[in-house]
């Protein structure tokens, strides 16, 4: 009764347009359930397998699984050659007062490149890379660069076997920071973390053939896990590492013991629509929290005017990657744009109000430019950006593993300062197993990187739960 009373109150405390807006999703919404049980059917609940072949030529007979130690190196040469490209660099004025808003301010840019020139000392970084042990290995014609970190040995510690994918424009360098944190017991629980290359990534090969989408990248990252001699593990991923894990997670839930992400990408459908239109008036209806209707709306707005903002990257990568790539890949200073006014935007939008970016609030610029250098050593920017057209060169919708769900124990730890927000109700669309879901403090789309202890602390009490289950 006392619910009842709260609807009644609250739809005569709506305007008359209110009013006629709820009565609309709610005629909307009784002809979507009924539209729901008739059509509904039984969905697959994993993906095929399949195979591939990325390298050059025709596939071979055989191939090497042997696992190779790596080492980053660098030389003088090669430093010389990013000075002389730093030193002819041709500079834009910037507006007064374009702060952020039009892209990386160039101002803030010669500051950042003039550190980069004069005090930042690769030498010094890569020997910070080789902290960790770097291997390689041939998987489908590609070799895949990874890391594989091992806690130190203790008694009566559960060790549990954890992949960490990153996506753009990162690298396994962003898990630098959480790395101690994970490989460090807790109440007996510590993970044995392998962080690999998407291929086309830093020290991963990239494809020599169209179409090594994320269902290619999660087959070879199910391979090596298997290579590794791992027949159950735990996922975690961020960006393309969410759809890369999160595919691993339908091809063979079996060896999936649980996925953690902190960014989710939900179907839309009749339940989201629903919660768009009821949501910010009665969003308890919707399976809405406040959380949820402070981050999500006004809708348009913060979902689709901020993404027409910040999406041109994403357009020009999903079409012409190519075109876009001969400049970045040869210009030391417009990659560092290109990338960085990422960690700029996608740490907090607000932060395109700043003169700077905002930039060094959340990282150092030691950390940024080593990033950066990653890319720039390898010469794998272009190929980076290939992957966003070959995810999205058709309907992500139509695609099978966007129509298969998710049953494998999911966990969540949705940042405040994420792009966009999913909900906890629009999460199990897909997700039909959420073990928990968290509303973070702090931080945006680079959790690893940015906050790696709040990270790592959701990351154990996801996994703890699943272990007691």
């Amino acid at each position: 009764m006392q619910r009842l009373q709260i609807l009644k109150d609250t739809f005569f405390g709506l305007s008359a347009v209110q009013q006629q807006q709820l009565l609309i999703g709610s005629a909307v919404a009784a002809g979507g359930i009924m539209a729901y049980i008739v059509y509904k059917r039984k969905k697959p609940r994993t993906i095929p397998f399949g195979d591939g072949w990325w390298g050059v030529g025709e596939k071979t007979l055989s191939e090497d699984q042997k696992i190779y130690p790596f080492q980053v190196e660098t030389s003088d040469k090669e430093i010389e050659d990013l000075y002389e490209r730093i030193d002819r660099t041709r500079y834009a004025d910037p507006l007064e007062d374009g702060r952020f808003h039009y892209g990386f301010n160039s101002t803030y840019l010669k500051k950042v490149v003039s550190y980069w020139r004069h005090e930042f000392d690769w030498k010094k970084q890569v020997a910070v890379l080789n902290k960790y042990p770097h291997f390689k290995t041939k998987i489908e014609g590609l070799d895949v660069h990874f890391i594989h970190v091992r806690p130190p040995h203790r008694e009566n510690q559960k060790v549990l076997p954890i992949m960490i994918v990153h996506g753009w424009p990162g690298s396994f360098y962003e898990f630098y920071k959480i790395l101690p944190l994970l490989t460090q017991s807790r109440d007996g629980v510590v993970f044995e973390v392998i962080c690999p290359s998407i291929p086309g990534y830093g020290f991963s090969e990239a494809s020599h053939k169209k179409g090594f989408n994320s269902l290619a990248a999660a087959r070879i990252f199910l391979k090596l896990m298997e290579r590794l001699g791992f027949s159950q593990f735990y996922l975690q991923g961020g960006d393309w590492g969410s759809l890369i894990t999160t595919n691993m997670a339908q091809m063979k839930p079996q060896c999936v013991k649980g996925l953690h992400l902190n960014m989710c990408m939900s179907n839309r459908g009749f339940k989201v629509l629903l919660s768009l239109l009821i949501g910010p008036y009665l969003p308890f209806l919707v399976g809405l929290s406040r959380e949820d209707v402070r981050r999500l709306f006004p809708f348009f707005e913060k979902n689709v005017f901020e993404m027409l903002r910040e999406s041109g990257y994403f357009h020009i990568q999903a079409t012409k990657p190519d075109t876009a790539g001969c400049g970045v890949n040869d210009s030391p200073v417009g990659l560092a744009a290109w990338i960085l006014e990422k960690f700029s935007s996608w740490a907090d939008l607000k932060n395109r109000d700043l003169e700077d970016g905002g930039l060094e609030r959340k990282f150092s610029l030691d950390d940024l430019l080593t990033n950066v250098m990653i890319y720039w050593t390898t010469g794998s920017i272009t190929s980076s950006m290939r992957f966003y057209k070959e995810n999205l060169g058709s309907n992500l919708n139509n695609r099978v593993d966007f129509k298969t769900e998710i049953f494998v124990p999911t966990g969540f730890a949705a940042f405040p300062n994420e792009l966009m927000h999913c909900p906890k109700s629009w999460a199990q669309i897909r997700y039909r197993n959420i073990q928990s879901y968290t509303f973070m403090p702090r931080g945006g789309h680079f959790a690893a990187f940015e906050e790696p202890q709040l990270l790592a602390d959701d990351l154990f009490n996801f996994v703890k739960k699943v272990e007691k289950s």
